[in-house]
């Protein structure tokens, strides 16, 4: 029986299945045989023309129809005569790491953070994660491929998961973390398998929690008060040190203090940049100005929401500054240099990683608390959360209000009683009031979701801005 011969370029354009700030997404159901198939092969075919390889490294994250998907990437690939590696569920920066150690390309099945009735597909070049201008060429490329109808079952290597393990085990001694202990929200994350394993061989006493046969769809910049609740129920029964979690990928940490409150992914990765003596910074815009009031930097330039408009300003970072990283809202770091750590030699991963800012946090801590460590940063206090299901039109049009008439927004649609004192929109609109309070609105670039970021000088004002805002909006 013949098979049908169909064009990569115009599956891909036809299949509802679009770039947001990290990686391809969409909803499960559009994610068909074909159309994993079409954006292997259109990545794999553009990445032959800069780079040499003969197999491809894959991973997955927990969510219900990763393991499909990620035959269906395999059975693709083996089309063009190139090697899939399957590495099973696994965090995203470890496959990421495998990927440049060995000089191959690579793909992530996840959704990350969004409901499990959606996923995405993640793409990293042998150099890291690959870029906006990469997208572009991924998606005009035009392959034609046999349709696919028959799938492989895949053997997973541990070889990817014992690499990253070792990263972060072998750059402390066997003893660092003596005396710690460590909780591990576990709930569904790529990586539950291996963290625990990670600060063992560190010496800490570590507790297991919250482990879930379901998709638990956690999200690090609008963590749920049902999970903040759970982490100061859980420090109180074990008293920990710490709390650790990720995301559903792995590349972004919920990390809670030694009360069970929640410490922002901004001020952790603040916190990792500075243990790590960062010189150069690259974050988005959204970031807290904390970062830029504590003067530990030398230089720190601000970016769109999104690892590849980061990872793109390292390049000329690293011409002036030999050791340069970025950190995001959500709280993945990404290292864009080889250090030196302690003796040890950190190389590079430009993608997010979720546990190097949470094991870089005992690294300055001595005798003290992650509270008191906190306490010693610039007061300026962040919130987030989303509306979710929301159409993109309505948040165009809130944008499109706010960067014409950003008082009308203001104080209208908001009912905040402050004048404007600026406006930017390098992504979305980020308004400055004028008692230097910030008020940030921003469509996901991944879901129908309309995001805010309040930014003030208490804690219960930037709540305030976010929720009153957001019920505004909604109802506007």
């Amino acid at each position: 029986m013949c098979k049908l011969r169909l064009s990569s370029k115009t599956i891909v354009s036809d299949s509802n299945i679009k770039f947001g700030t990290s990686g391809a997404r969409g909803l499960v159901k559009d994610f068909s045989n074909n159309v994993c198939a079409a954006f292997t092969i259109s990545f794999l075919s553009f990445m032959k023309s800069s780079y040499k390889f003969d197999s491809v490294a894959i991973a997955n994250d927990n969510r219900p129809s990763s393991y499909n998907m990620a035959m269906e990437c395999a059975e693709a690939a083996v089309q063009l005569g190139i090697t899939p590696i399957y590495y099973g569920v696994i965090p995203t920066p470890a496959l990421a790491l495998k990927s440049i150690k060995s000089q191959i390309p690579s793909i992530m099945i996840t959704g990350s953070h969004i409901p499990f009735d959606r996923n995405g597909l993640k793409f990293y070049s042998p150099e890291g994660e690959i870029t906006k201008s990469d997208e572009s060429n991924i998606l005009n490329i035009d392959i034609l491929f046999d349709e696919i109808t028959t799938f492989t079952m895949l053997d997973a290597s541990c070889d990817a998961a014992n690499d990253y393990i070792s990263r972060y085990s072998s750059l402390f001694e066997s003893n660092f973390l003596l005396g710690r202990k460590i909780g591990i929200y576990e709930h569904s994350s790529a990586g539950r398998d291996l963290y625990a394993k990670v600060f063992s061989l560190l010496g800490a006493e570590v507790v297991s929690l919250g482990r879930s046969n379901d998709f638990v769809p956690i999200d690090t910049e609008a963590v749920s008060e049902h999970d903040i609740n759970k982490a100061k129920q859980w420090s109180r029964l074990y008293d920990f040190d710490m709390i650790f979690s990720t995301d559903g990928d792995g590349d972004r940490p919920l990390v809670f203090n030694e009360k069970g409150e929640w410490i922002r992914g901004d001020i952790l990765g603040l916190l990792c940049a500075d243990a790590l003596q960062i010189e150069a910074l690259a974050i988005p815009i959204n970031c807290n100005t904390g970062i830029d009031k504590c003067e530990r930097f030398s230089r720190i330039k601000y970016t769109k929401i999104g690892s590849p408009f980061v990872i793109s300003e390292f390049f000329s970072l690293k011409k002036d500054h030999n050791r340069v990283a970025g950190f995001e809202a959500n709280g993945g770091f990404l290292l864009g240099s080889d250090i030196t750590f302690d003796e040890s030699v950190l190389t590079a991963l430009p993608t997010r990683d979720a546990l190097l800012p949470a094991l870089m946090l005992f690294s300055t801590l001595g005798t003290r608390k992650i509270s008191s460590l906190v306490e010693t940063l610039p007061k300026r206090f962040t919130h987030s959360d989303r509306i979710e299901n929301f159409p993109a039109d309505k948040s165009n049009v809130i944008i499109r209000l706010g960067v014409s008439e950003p008082q009308v927004l203001i104080s209208e649609i908001c009912k905040i009683d402050m004048s404007v004192k600026n406006v930017n929109t390098v992504d979305g609109l980020r308004i400055t009031l004028e008692n230097d309070s910030v008020i940030h609105f921003r469509p996901s670039g991944n879901a129908p979701e309309l995001r805010c970021y309040a930014e003030s000088d208490t804690f219960e004002l930037a709540v305030s801005l976010v929720n009153d805002s957001l019920k505004r909006v909604l109802y506007s």
